[in-house]
């Protein structure tokens, strides 16, 4: 099997994606865990989602940006995003990554470039939700949030934390505290052992302290996973402290356990599904694929039958 390292080695050398894409069943894989290249197609893959019970979070990808001319483009796109939610009715609020805003090489730009998402979002009635990248920004993204949290509601702007930093559950109690919308995921990014819990079984018992912080704040927030042991968790206790279904919601990915998706939606839970759009896709699917490295056998066999 691929080791997860080299496909996440893969993810970085974008030139492949031309090469790759020439394959038919890469193009089948892609739409997969990718609504399109363009706004238009991923309001229709959002629509679908709405038609089975299911929100969801638009997200553009693009993690090249180097410039302050880029991050405006970034900025345009996420408000031509909260027009094109208005104008098709579709259920959806958006997600932004900091760095795409001008983080990595001006924080105060960053901070400015999200607040006008925001305060779009804020004029439409709508929300954002700030996700959280690698450790190496974890303090300057929450500065961040923090910032944008003194000035918008509650119900406009939210964020992202990860069960397996050591220092998320300090982080939590804190956002609780303002009082913030969180999302708690596992997370995704190479962290060495004393910032990440490097067991499983330690970033799976945090998580459920998180959630069970989350849950019993009485504030509305998003419990993302597709771990069912983490979901059973979730249902248990918010089942025996008398939580009902409609004070939280279960996040998932685009193309990740439709299945689960759709039967937690019939059971009346609120489920959300993240979904990713855009021309610079291929890092983002790459990093799916080292999730879940059986995948590749997947396009390998359908690579060999043309």
């Amino acid at each position: 099997m691929v080791a997860r390292s080299t496909l996440l080695f893969l993810s970085r050398r974008e030139g492949l994606k031309d090469f790759a894409t020439r394959f038919k069943p890469f193009q089948k894989m892609t739409s997969r865990f990718v609504a399109g290249e363009d706004i238009e197609t991923t309001v229709r893959a959002i629509r679908d989602l709405n038609a089975i019970g299911c929100t969801a979070t638009f997200d553009h990808l693009n993690e090249g940006v180097t410039s302050a001319a880029e991050t405006e483009g970034e900025v345009r796109e996420y408000k031509r995003v909260l027009a094109a939610i208005d104008e098709s009715g579709i259920r959806s609020n958006v997600s932004i990554k900091l760095t795409q805003f001008g983080l990595a090489f001006d924080p105060e730009l960053a901070y400015r470039n999200a607040r006008a998402v925001v305060e779009e979002a804020a004029r439409r009635n709508n929300f954002v939700r700030v996700d959280m990248e690698d450790s190496a920004v974890t303090e300057v993204t929450l500065d961040i949030f923090r910032r944008l949290r003194s000035e918008f509601g509650l119900n406009t702007v939210g964020i992202v934390l990860q069960s397996y930093l050591r220092r998320t559950e300090r982080d939590l109690r804190e956002m609780l505290a303002i009082p913030a919308r969180v999302r708690i995921c596992k997370g995704a990014y190479k962290e060495p052992p004393k910032v990440a819990f490097p067991n499983k079984k330690d970033v799976d018992e945090n998580y459920v302290r998180c959630m069970k912080l989350m849950l019993a704040s009485g504030v509305y927030h998003g419990i993302a996973t597709h771990d069912e042991k983490m979901i059973r968790a979730t249902r248990e206790f918010a089942e025996a402290e008398g939580i009902g279904r409609e004070r939280f919601e279960f996040q998932m990915l685009y193309g990740v356990r439709r299945d689960l998706q759709e039967g937690l939606a019939r059971e009346g839970y609120n489920v959300r599904v993240y979904v990713p759009y855009g021309k610079t896709w291929y890092p983002y699917f790459m990093r799916r694929l080292a999730e879940r490295p059986a995948n590749v056998w997947f396009v390998l066999k359908n690579f060999l039958k043309g």
